[in-house]
């Protein structure tokens, strides 16, 4: 098992051999070799941040390095929520207006229900919108554009996106939503989605290995990990494509996604507002209906989110008041095996608060 890592030490509080050591016992709860073997996942990466810096980052698996690309499923979304909301803060939309009110490419179609689609709904999955996830698209299959997605039109390969219980009336889980988010901020601004995460979010961030190309570039994808069945079999030309990038089409790393969760730290303790006003990022952790915020799961003391595409799984955790957390990326439907195990043994020798779901 070749294993390569990245030490990231900040202020001196803490030692190459101290931090080794605990690197180790990490590790030896979690067993790396055995467990990726037994579970069949090829390749796992971690970063641990803490006190607002990267503390260690470790990669496990052949030609895997902490630089290696992940998809990041349904991380995509609250990385997406961000830039929605550092936009509102412009005045370019309001959480509860109608989104028709905006949109120009495509509307909502019509419903029975009065209450109307609205930002804050499609952010905290209360927007009574249907489709929860998504497939993707295989390399020999044809991919639809967006429009086609929402309408649910060949070649698209789900229903269509609709009103079908009352806007803000219960939590249900949709990736619908979030593409319905995609081409509010495309029709906004007239650019392509890709192109406004990296300028609103991802470069202000210094996530510079992180994009939502999709199709995945050339160049990106010589250092992407290719995904794998449950059964061990890798998925024909290495992963889907995800033309719902809000909702599922991010490639990033361990390392960017505790960027953008140490940002969200930071930007709650009232140390940055780089990307979003402290108000702003409060409306993120903070449960609407259930225990969803806008874009993430919120806990007493946690916040995070998971993800789930077809070869890939991954999750991430960190703590509101801004002493830890952990991202984890697998390249394996059987990822989730190992996520769980990871956390627990990281949590257990890193001295992290309590309150994370068993």
């Amino acid at each position: 098992m070749r294993r390569r890592s990245l030490l990231l030490l900040g202020s001196g509080a803490l030692y190459a051999g101290p931090l080794e050591d605990r690197i180790r016992r990490i590790e030896q709860r979690w067993a790396p070799p055995a467990a990726m073997a037994s579970a069949q996942v090829p390749a796992v990466s971690i970063a641990v941040f803490r006190d607002g810096q990267i503390e260690w980052a470790r990669a496990y698996g052949a030609a895997t390095t902490t630089g290696t690309l992940f998809q990041a499923a349904s991380i995509s979304k609250p990385v997406a929520a961000m830039a929605a909301l550092h936009m509102a803060q412009f005045g370019n939309f309001t959480l509860d207006e109608d989104v028709n009110q905006k949109l120009k490419s495509w509307q909502v179609p019509s419903h029975n229900f009065d209450a109307k689609v609205t930002l804050r709904g499609i952010l905290s999955h209360t927007a009574g919108l249907t489709v929860s996830g998504f497939p993707g698209y295989a390399e020999d299959a044809e991919a639809p554009g967006v429009l086609e997605v929402l309408d649910g039109r060949k070649p698209a390969n789900t229903l269509p996106i609709r009103v079908d219980v009352a806007p803000g009336s219960l939590y249900r889980y949709s990736g619908g939503g979030y593409t319905v988010l995609q081409v509010l901020l495309e029709d906004r601004f007239g650019k392509g989605f890709p192109e406004l995460m990296r300028r609103i979010v991802l470069q202000r961030l210094s996530m510079y290995t992180s994009t939502y190309e999709q199709p995945l570039p050339a160049e990106s994808a010589s250092r992407a990990a290719v995904g794998f069945h449950a059964n061990g079999r890798s998925y024909t030309g290495g992963w889907h494509l995800y033309p719902e990038m809000a909702a599922a089409g991010l490639w990033t790393t361990p390392i960017d996604i505790a960027k953008f969760s140490i940002e969200l730290q930071q930007t709650l303790g009232g140390k940055s507002t780089k990307i979003l006003e402290k108000a702003s990022a409060e409306l993120m952790v903070t449960p609407h209906i259930g225990r969803h915020g806008l874009g993430l799961v919120a806990l007493p003391a946690w916040f995070g989110h998971s993800g789930s595409n077809a070869g890939y799984r991954c999750q991430f955790w960190a703590a509101r008041n801004g002493s830890h957390g952990a991202a984890v990326m697998t390249n394996s439907d059987n990822g989730m095996k190992l996520i769980k195990p990871i956390f627990d043994a990281i949590a257990a020798e890193s001295a992290w608060p309590p309150g994370l779901p068993a």
